[in-house]
Order: structure tokens, then C-alpha cells, then sequence
């Protein structure tokens, strides 16, 4: 069984200038020990669906509904707001992408810390006071016992994202969500907070689901990816099949929107034509057709569902939404012999 399943989930905000599809049947599964990354642009729904797990969502305007939403076997869904609690932050712990308002302005760094402890473990206010010392040393936080007593507004951006790091692994939880848990960190401490996560990952089993931008994490860091747009999972698959040989045209364009070592330094980064749609006013068809170059007639007025192929190479099950998939799948194993299948993500390169 696994530890976190999510089947059919959908969010909608009901807004004064229209309902806002935020995520729309999203499927995720988790295992214990696993690391699952969660990539796409800004607005796709990555942080709602979080959220929505977390049952952290305002509701009104938020709704939420799915088919089934089972951590352990519980079901999230039907939990009263007293069950959440003792989940939340000692089972299944959050770290929030903007720190500066996670944190309550009001309370010193230590009393948001310890009441962690406190709450969900038992522990004193000095043996707590102790263990989030450490806890902010092992995050690489400069004079720990100092910073105990210092407001958030004291502290850098990323002072506070290692306090909130700090705060969401106290307790060791099963599930972390983490949501651009590096953003503000220079990479020198980016690499101690990864392999901080690794290192409790491997001695608890705990499960990770990073969300980030950054698919330079996403590789070192994940065992399987999904790509969202416009509030669906457009391409799921193992990180080393997507990277290599990507199903979907809007993952392709994501990584040619990446500069690699040996790309040329003078020519101009890929970037991906056109915005992401309005998501009170969808497209009838396909979300991302109108800035595909792959696109063909159906996809303006059929929408594809995640179906399953395999890959070409690995004959790994992994799932795409895309009419062309299995036209690309089929180029890509007919390149030339190599596992390294970069297509021009602007269509160029299609069969």
C-alpha cells in the first residue's frame, strides 16, 4: 500500500470574476522512502495541490474534491479538523514556499520552534528549546541558541527558509512537502539542506515530494517526476527517462529552457512561446496547444488524456498527455541509437 494516494483530486476557486480551475484530476502516488518531484511554471498548480493535502486551503473561496485522498489508509478527506492537527507537522510537515509569512511575526524563532515538540512530541520547553538548537544547526544556522530568541523580521530570506526547513523536519515525518524548500539559499548551504533531507530520508523511510524550479534538484535529488500545466499532470515517468527522452512537448520545452555545459555560451536560451492559459477561461482542447509546435487539429477541441506508454528504451511504464507521444516516443528510439533524444522543442525536430 502506499503511503500517500491521491486519485481524481480537483481544486476550484470560486472568485467574484469566475471560478479558477486550479488543479484539475490530479493522480499522485507516494512511497515510503521516495522521492517525487513536482515541475512546471509558476501557476500550474504545484502549491495548491499541497496544500489541498495538507487540508490548508480557505474554504470558502477554495473547493476541494477527489475521488480519494489516503494517507496510510486514513482518509484526509473525511478527518475532522482536531485529526488534521495531529497529522500535520508531526506525520505529514510542510515547508512553505515564502517564508517571511509562514513564520508569525509576533513570537520569537524558538517558541515557533519548540511548540512544534511540545505539541506533537511531549517534550518540556528546555529539552525542546535543545533539540531545535540543534536542529537549526544541522540546517547551517550561524550562533543556533542566539537565533532562538531573535523575530522573524530579525533574520535574512534565507535565515528564515533554514528555520522553516528546520521546523518542518523536528519531528521526522513520514511525508515531507517541500515546497521550493531551496529558493533563497546560496548553493553552498542548497547542497547541505539536500543532503540533510537524504540523510533522515534514509534513516526514517521518510517520503519527499519536492516541488521546485530548479531541475537541477529535481535530477540529483528525485525518483520519478510529474509535470503539471494549467492544473493537470501532463508527463509522469522516472527522472532519468524524462530527462533523456521527454514525452511531452511542454516537458521538452522545459528542459531546452535549461543552458547546459557543453551548449553553445552565445546563443540565445530556448524559452517557451506564449503564456500559460487563464484558468477561469480554459481552452477547449489541449491547454498547452496554442504554445506547442507539435501540435496538430485535434488538439484544439480533444482533450488527451495521461496514457500510459513505454519508453523506448528502458520499456519502463511511464504516462504522457499528448496525442503525439507515441510519434515521438518513436522518433526518439530511431536517434540515431543514443539515449540522448533532444528534440527541438519548438516541432523542428518532429518525425
Amino acid at each position: 500500500m502506499a503511503l500517500l494516494e491521491v486519485r481524481n483530486l480537483r481544486v476550484r476557486f470560486e472568485m467574484y470574476h469566475g471560478t479558477v480551475l486550479a488543479v484539475n484530476g490530479v493522480d499522485i502516488t507516494l512511497e515510503e522512502g521516495e522521492t517525487l518531484g513536482l515541475v512546471g511554471e509558476s501557476g500550474s498548480g504545484k502549491s495548491v495541490t499541497n496544500l489541498a493535502f495538507m487540508g490548508l486551503l480557505p474554504t470558502p473561496p477554495a473547493v476541494v474534491a477527489a475521488d480519494a485522498m489516503h494517507f496510510e489508509g486514513r482518509d484526509l478527506m473525511r478527518l475532522s479538523e482536531s485529526e488534521l492537527r495531529a497529522i500535520r507537522g508531526n506525520e505529514i510537515s510542510m515547508i512553505f514556499q515564502d517564508p517571511m509569512t509562514s513564520l508569525n511575526p509576533l513570537l520569537t524563532i524558538g517558541r515557533q520552534l519548540t511548540e512544534v515538540l511540545e505539541v506533537h512530541k511531549g517534550m518540556t520547553r528546555r529539552a525542546a528549546r535543545k533539540a531545535c538548537a540543534a536542529s537549526l544547526e544541522d540546517v547551517g544556522m550561524p550562533n543556533p541558541e542566539a537565533r532562538l530568541d531573535q523575530y522573524p523580521h530579525e533574520l535574512s530570506g534565507g535565515l528564515r527558509q533554514r528555520v522553516m526547513i528546520a521546523m518542518a523536519l523536528l519531528c521526522q515525518p513520514k511525508i515531507l512537502l517541500a515546497d521550493e524548500p531551496t529558493t533563497a539559499l546560496d548553493v553552498t548551504i542548497q547542497a547541505q539542506i539536500l543532503e540533510l533531507m537524504k540523510d533522515i530520508q534514509a534513516k526514517t523511510g521518510m517520503a519527499i515530494l519536492l516541488v521546485t524550479h530548479d531541475l537541477g534538484v529535481i535530477a540529483g535529488m528525485a525518483e520519478r517526476v510529474n509535470v503539471m500545466y494549467a492544473g493537470r499532470l501532463v508527463e509522469t515517468a522516472s527522472t532519468g527517462a524524462l530527462f533523456a527522452r521527454p514525452l511531452h512537448p511542454y516537458t521538452r520545452g522545459l528542459l531546452s529552457s535549461v543552458p547546459t555545459l557543453d551548449s553553445d555560451p552565445d546563443a540565445e536560451l530556448y524559452t517557451i512561446p506564449g503564456q500559460p492559459p487563464d484558468l477561469v477561461d480554459l481552452p477547449a482542447g489541449c491547454a498547452f496547444h496554442a504554445r506547442c509546435g507539435f501540435a496538430v487539429d485535434r488538439c484544439r477541441d480533444e482533450l488527451p488524456d495521461l496514457e500510459r506508454h513505454t519508453d523506448p528504451v528502458t520499456s519502463e511504464a511511464r504516462f504522457s498527455a499528448c496525442f503525439e507521444s507515441k510519434n515521438l516516443a518513436a522518433f526518439v528510439k530511431n536517434a540515431a541509437g543514443t539515449d540522448d533524444a533532444t528534440v527541438d522543442a519548438t516541432g523542428g525536430g518532429r518525425p
